[in-house]
């Protein structure tokens, strides 16, 4: 089905921006695991696999379009170096997602691709989420400090029970 080039634009816009998050988030979650953050890590990397469902969904509307899914392309990915910058610049990624979105839904409604819309209004649900997430972590880490937001994040290991010598 041939598409809208505007539109398969858009949709490969979109694209570029989750595999630019796909990559930021694993990595900040690496960075979190590394740190012994280890709860923290579980949910960004879990944020990670969201932003890689998405591009699948783009991809495979791109190709229904009968576009090409560009995978060649990242924006700039942020890296922060405390957990504030972190959640700082994950926030940054997803006010952009936030306001593509709501543009290509506009346009995509205008040319009658309600279901690229469609898709378009499924995504932004989720980084409406995700951003709600980050400016209550941001406010809890202004709120108590990174140290102690932070204490909160660590999951200590259990010792083995079976004791020295019995593996």
């Amino acid at each position: 089905m041939q598409g809208d080039p505007e539109v398969i634009e858009l949709l490969n816009e979109q694209l570029t921006a989750e595999l630019t998050a796909i990559n930021q988030y694993f990595l900040h979650a690496k960075l979190q695991d590394h740190k012994g953050w280890t709860k923290l890590a579980q949910y960004t990397r879990a944020e990670s696999f969201d932003e890689m469902r998405h591009a699948e969904v783009l991809t495979d509307r791109i190709l229904l379009l009968d576009g090409l899914p560009n995978y060649q392309r990242l924006f700039h990915v942020s890296v922060g170096q405390t957990v504030t910058e972190m959640f700082q610049a994950d926030r940054q990624i997803e006010v952009e997602a936030i306001d593509r979105l709501r543009r290509g839904v506009e346009i995509m409604r205008a040319k009658g691709d309600i279901t690229s819309a469609n898709v378009f209004e499924a995504i932004l649900a989720d980084e409406e989420h995700h951003i709600d997430y980050l400016e209550t972590q941001l406010d809890l880490i202004d709120k108590l400090g990174e140290a102690l937001y932070l204490s909160t994040t660590i999951e200590q290991s259990q010792p083995d029970a079976s004791g020295p010598g019995t593996h």
